[in-house]
Parts: C-alpha cells; structure tokens; sequence
C-alpha cells in the first residue's frame, strides 16, 4: 500500500499503459483509443500546454460533458503537476464564475457546444486568459481561442519532465453548493492514490471489465477511471445518460460494470421496454452518491440479481468511506435483508469511522451522532478558507457533517445530513427514515421529506410524493402509512403529490429548492 501511496496520478496512468499498451482504454460512440494512444494524446497535449507557458501548480478548468478530451486532459495536467478544476456542466454560469475565480484559474478547457456560456462568461472571469476550445471542427473555434485537436496534433509525444511528488495539489472539486456558496475542496495525488487503492479492494473490479460512464466524469464517476485501467478494462463513456441508451449499450458492448445513482438506477427498473433487453452481463453495479430506498434496491435486486455494490462517500474523502459489496446483498432472513438494505455498508479498509456526540465523544452502537473518519484519501482542506477547514478536519479526523449510527456488527445507518435534520417542538426528526417507509407504499415511486416553517413547533414534516402511472393513495393513506410504521411525532403532517422529484445536476434530490419556496418569507431558514 505505501508504494501504491508514493505514486502520483500521472504514473498511475503510465503504469496502465505500460501493462496494456495496445489494448481498448476508451470507447466513446463509434471512436475507440487504444492504451497507448491514450498515452501519447495526453503528452502531446502536456508538451502544448508546457510550451504555451503554464507551469506546475497552475489551476486550469475543465467545462465539457463526457468525452475522451476529459481523461487526455485529466492525464496530461498530472503529467505536468497542473491542478484541474472540473465543472460540472448543469450549474450555472454564475457558479462556474465563481469558482474559476475563487481557484484563480488561469485557462478553461471547454467543448464547443458550451460556447454560447463561455462567451457569456469571459467578462467576469478575473484570472483565465487562455481558453482551448475541443471541436471537430476548427474553424468552430472562435478567435483567440486554442483548438485542443490541433495542439495535440502539432506536439511530440514525448513525457513531460516536471515532478510530482504525492503531497502536490491534483485537483480542486467544488462541492455541490446545495448549502450556501459552493467549497473548493483540494486533494492531492496522495488523496487520490488513497482513493483507486480503496476502490480496488472494497468494489469487486475485475479485469477486462466494460465500464460504462454514464455520470459526470467531472465528479463520482471519474474516481473510477483509473482502477478500471487499472484492470485493463475499457472506459466505454456516455455523453449523458439516457435509459434507452445504456440499455442498448448493455446488449452491444455487454457493459459489466458501471456507477450509477439511484434515481438512474429506478428509471431503468420502470424503463417500459426493460424486458426486452438482455443485462446478464452486468456483474457489478455500483451505485451511491445518495440514499437508496430499501425497497427499491430489494426490487432491483429481484429483477438483475445480486449484481450491486454500494458506496459511501463524500468529496471530501472521495467515494471510498463505507461499502456493502455484492455478496452482503444476498441475506436469507427479511428482518436482517430490511435492516441491512438500509444501511451503507461498513468501512472500507482503511479507513476508519467513529460516531461522536456533541461532546466529541463516541456514543455507543446503536447510538446518533455525527460520523467522523480518518482516511488515507481525505482532503487536504478547503480552499482559501482555513476555518472551515479547522472545523471540519479535527486531530486528524473528518467530521462529514453526516448523522448516523452504528451497529454491533459495523453497518453504517446514515440517519441524515445535519442541515436535512427536522427540529420540530424541540424534537430531532430525520428525512431519511419516512422516505424510506414511504417507498415501502406500492403506489409510491419517489418520495423527499423536508421540514416547513410552522409557527408553534419551529418546523413540521412535510412530504412531497411522486405517485406510480396508473396507481392511487391520499395524503391521509400515506400519512397513517407512516405512523404505523414510525409513530405519531415523524409521520409527516402534509403531503403533496408531485410530477416530479426536483434533483440537483449530480442527480441528488434539490432539498435547498424544494425548501425554499416555503421559507422564501422567512427571516430563518430552520
């Protein structure tokens, strides 16, 4: 492991070429790059980017949806010791703006589809200069923009000579933003090193797995990029996913393995034609980033099989905190299936997790508090803001801002996030627990919790519902639903039926939107 530590990300990615040089790394639509392809884009473009003037620790942005650009790019910043800043694309521009400046970037990598916002852009961005443009098409780059396909063309294919220790800055991810402005969280080649050791060991990635990328390489998804290279596997990316296609992409390239959120995962589950597709070459489906609810994941699991694997994890100690593999899926008595489908699966090795009180002390199993971990991949902070930092990393341990508990056998129960906890007559109530009795109701598809002012208790539980084609339930049904199963105190006090579940661009349900319509008045917003 601790030679494993002493890579850097840049070596990572040579050490798959060397094992696998003239195998398939990426297929992305009809175009395919060979291992050692792969390699000799990514130092053409390294050499371009060196000979333009940028140097080790420079910050340079990343605004493209999924594509092969995205991983020759990944390889060729941490061959030169350049930090990448990935954006995700469904944010605003005003979020994009502001991280940019707030990491003082010095150039954007963008596709050519995203142009218009670029262009919308430019005039607010204190710090990029440079801006190299991916099109098939040169003449589609406006002027004073880099063409990306013509630089890599016109540079040698030779590796940079810059050192990368573990302990340099890889990369700066900003969080969702879903509380407040957005953090730039930093993590360093060791960050990730510790990371792709992690995911090795816990999520059952074989050789010559097919990959499918179908979320954004930009967060989650592309923690998985390296390990699956790792194995000599193919890196078959998604533009963006859509059900028809992934399940077409199953059938054509029988796709082994891929990262999925659940809300993916339910759309395909309720995809109308589902029968028609062949998936038993699925063998590991992984699947995080947000809660699951147990029901759910029991019928996905009767319909593909005992094919899941699920993470916990955050961008802070990306991906890798907790697992439940494929086999702690199979469980013969319904009592322990229920109560483990609930859970996130226990730490991962390394790393290790307590459950602390506000006294900092460990409460015992079975106990809430908030989750703290220690990690070989934790975050060497927060950007430009050492407080938050200071409260967040204390003697070594991460305090996730995540409630849980834990029991005697080591399974994680992640009650709620703090900010989503439920104050109501001074009582702590949390989402989690009624959504996921509310998914046990047969007429329920989807379902969020969420706390609404009320001017006696602080706050009540309000329930926002998304109801099966074809099937029915009242409020008063799904409420006494609820108290039966959980009692009078959590069981929501409203319920609304919506189209739709709102969801951020990482495919997790919008509580700040959701929240927001109903506080918008308010002087609080708890």
């Amino acid at each position: 492991m601790n030679a494993m530590m002493s890579h850097n990300v840049g070596d990572l990615y040579d050490r798959c070429v060397t094992f696998y040089r003239d195998r398939r790394a990426i297929k992305c639509g009809e175009v395919s790059y060979t291992y050692g392809e792969m390699r000799d884009k990514a130092y053409r473009l390294a050499n371009a980017l060196t000979e333009i003037g940028f140097k080790k620790n420079d910050n340079i942005s990343f605004l493209m949806a999924n594509c092969p650009e995205y991983i020759f790019s990944e390889y060729a910043l941490a061959k030169c010791g350049i930090v990448r800043v990935p954006l995700a694309v469904l944010l605003s521009n005003n979020d994009h703006i502001y991280m940019m400046n707030r990491a003082e970037c010095k150039a954007l990598i963008y596709h050519e589809r995203l142009l218009p916002r670029v262009m919308e852009m430019i005039p607010k961005l204190e710090t990029v200069k440079t801006f190299i443009c991916i099109a098939d098409d040169p003449s589609k780059v406006p002027s004073g923009h880099l063409h990306l396909q013509t630089l890599i063309d016109t540079h040698p294919a030779e590796a940079p000579r810059v050192e990368v220790v573990p302990e340099d800055l890889c990369g700066i991810y900003f969080t969702g933003g879903t509380t407040g402005m957005p953090k730039g969280v930093m993590l360093s080649h060791r960050s990730w090193a510790g990371t792709f050791i992690t995911e090795l060991l816990e999520f059952r990635l074989e050789y010559d797995e097919v990959f499918c990328f179908a979320t954004p390489l930009t967060h989650a998804g592309g923690c998985l990029m390296i390990p699956v290279l790792i194995r000599g596997g193919t890196c078959l990316i998604m533009d963006h996913f859509d059900p028809k296609e992934f399940l077409e992409l199953t059938q054509k390239e029988k796709i082994s393995s891929a990262f999925l959120v659940p809300t993916m995962l339910y759309v395909l589950m309720d995809h109308p034609d589902i029968d028609k597709y062949d998936t038993s070459s699925w063998r590991d489906i992984i699947y995080g980033a947000s809660a699951i609810a147990p029901e759910r994941l029991k019928q996905a699991i009767t319909r593909f099989g005992p094919v899941f694997t699920q993470l916990y994890g955050q961008t802070e100690a990306p991906m890798a905190m907790c697992c439940l593999p494929k086999e702690a899926h199979v469980i013969e008595d319904p009592e322990k299936e229920k109560r483990v489908f609930s859970s996130c699966g226990r730490p991962c090795f390394p790393c290790q997790v307590r459950i602390v009180g506000e006294d900092g002390g460990d409460v015992p199993p079975g106990g809430t508090g908030e989750i703290i971990i220690k990690h070989i991949n934790m975050m060497d902070g927060y950007l430009k803001d050492p407080e938050t930092t200071a409260e967040t990393i204390k003697n070594g341990w991460l305090h996730t801002g995540d409630m849980g508990k834990m029991d005697e056998e080591g399974y994680l129960y992640i009650v709620d996030r703090c900010k989503d906890m439920i104050i109501s007559g001074g009582f702590n109530i949390y989402p989690r627990e009624i959504e996921d009795v509310l998914h046990e109701h047969p007429s329920v598809r989807n379902a969020a919790v969420i706390g609404v002012p009320h001017e006696k208790w602080g706050e009540e539980v309000k329930a926002i519902v998304v109801l099966y084609d074809g099937k029915t339930a009242t409020a008063e049904e799904l409420i006494q639903f609820v108290k039966e199963k959980k009692g009078g105190l959590v069981a929501p006090k409203s319920v609304e039926f919506w189209k739709e579940i709102p969801l951020t661009n990482l495919g997790k349900i919008d509580k700040k939107n959701m929240r927001a319509a109903y506080w918008k008045d308010k002087d609080r917003l708890v």
